[in-house]
């Protein structure tokens, strides 16, 4: 069940002036460098937990309705469900109405809950469904976890060190994984 990136974060979980003074960079020649860098640390701390840091919106894609009526959510946390529609067998999108969803966001990974038969099956075999969410722990940094945030700093700085190391380059710091362990969401 794949997950297509709609909107991505409106900010970053570090500004360009936090990273520079935790960098301990006092000029702005490499602004444009270490912004990226931000990105990318963010990412990866993303990608290592299975967690959406700040809120974004996704599209989940599915072939058919689950026959246990629960959809997991390959994106978390799981905050709301923002549009759902199915394609029909002439390439049209139906609309669903969301009253057809619930949400378990209590739980990592989230569970949306399908209202079975209330709903049409989709009129193709491959991708027919999509289920708009937005995903994270918030619209700010303000809201998401300060271990979390520490590794994305810790990212940032081994990137920004090793920056010229060829091929996979260093290994990441040991205090990386003590800091993203309790947070790692669960496969299904």
């Amino acid at each position: 069940m794949p997950a297509i990136l709609l909107a991505g974060p409106a900010a970053e979980p570090i500004t360009l002036a936090e990273a520079k003074i935790y960098l301990r960079v006092d000029h702005d020649s490499e602004d444009a460098l270490i912004a990226s860098l931000i990105t990318a640390a963010r990412a990866t701390v993303e990608a290592l937990t299975r967690r959406v840091l700040i809120d974004q919106g996704w599209r989940i894609v599915r072939d058919a309705w689950p026959a246990s009526g629960l959809v997991a959510a390959p994106v978390n946390p799981l905050r709301e469900i923002t549009a759902a529609h199915v394609v029909d067998a002439a390439g049209e999108e139906i609309e669903l109405a969301l009253d057809a969803f619930a949400l378990d966001t209590a739980r990592l990974p989230g569970v949306i809950r399908v209202a079975r038969g209330a709903l049409p099956a989709p009129g193709r075999p491959l991708a027919g469904i999509a289920i708009d969410v937005i995903a994270g722990h918030g619209a700010s940094a303000d809201h998401v976890p300060s271990p979390l945030i520490e590794a994305v700093r810790v990212v940032l700085a081994h990137f920004y060190e090793h920056r010229d190391v060829p091929g996979p380059g260093a290994a990441f710091p040991a205090r990386l994984d003590a800091l993203v362990a309790p947070f790692r969401v669960a496969r299904l």
